[in-house]
């Protein structure tokens, strides 16, 4: 067994894909609308979905927002230096919503942005 993808709902797909693509390099994968059920699938990720996770964001035509409830905790991207990626993030329009530096009771750096629809990602410094 393996992660195939995580799914979210997004309520403005094309300003998710542009967050996705621009600000974090991954790449759509594949996108197909289903007209009868009123809604799209895009797959974005870093790499073939044969070879790693990716990203399932999900837009139902008929839904420009979701709340996000309190199940959810974070996707997490492994980074070089998470000073630098926030520094990139930031002036690519991103938001950081905790500056990277190290975990509380750790010594792993770490970081935290969010999407367009709040979502939050955490980068993790390689070690």
């Amino acid at each position: 067994m393996r992660i195939l993808h995580a799914m979210m709902r997004v309520g403005n797909l094309e300003r998710s894909i542009a967050f996705y693509q621009d600000v974090l390099g991954m790449s759509v994968l594949r996108k197909k609308d289903y007209p009868d059920g009123k809604f799209t699938l895009v797959f974005i990720g870093y790499g073939p979905e044969s070879e790693g996770a990716v990203i399932e964001l999900t837009h139902n035509w008929d839904t420009d927002a979701y709340e996000q409830g309190n199940a959810f905790g974070h996707i997490a991207l492994e980074v070089d230096d998470a000073y630098v990626a926030c520094d990139k993030i930031r002036a690519l329009g991103g938001n950081v919503v905790r500056e990277a530096g190290p975990m509380k009771h750790g010594s792993t750096v770490i970081a935290f942005i969010e999407d367009p629809d709040g979502y939050k990602i955490e980068l993790i410094q390689k070690k």
